[in-house]
């Protein structure tokens, strides 16, 4: 198993994504939805629209960054 790690995630590790930021989280980090899968984005705001690289996907969430 790659990484040892089956997740049924619509995004992948590495990936870019183009998104828009919808809600904060109760930690400050934006939160943007790729087909309904949340995405935590450290350093956005509600009402930002950002390229987005994906640094992890756990079961239920995964924890980006903006791309560069």
């Amino acid at each position: 198993m790659f990484g040892g790690e089956s997740y049924d995630a619509p995004v992948v590790e590495g990936t870019e994504y183009d998104v828009a930021i919808e809600d904060i989280a109760r930690e400050g980090d934006g939160i943007a939805r790729v087909q309904g899968f949340v995405i935590f984005v450290p350093g956005t705001k509600v009402g930002d629209n950002v390229k987005i690289k994906v640094d992890k996907v756990m079961r239920r969430f995964a924890i980006a960054s903006v791309a560069e």
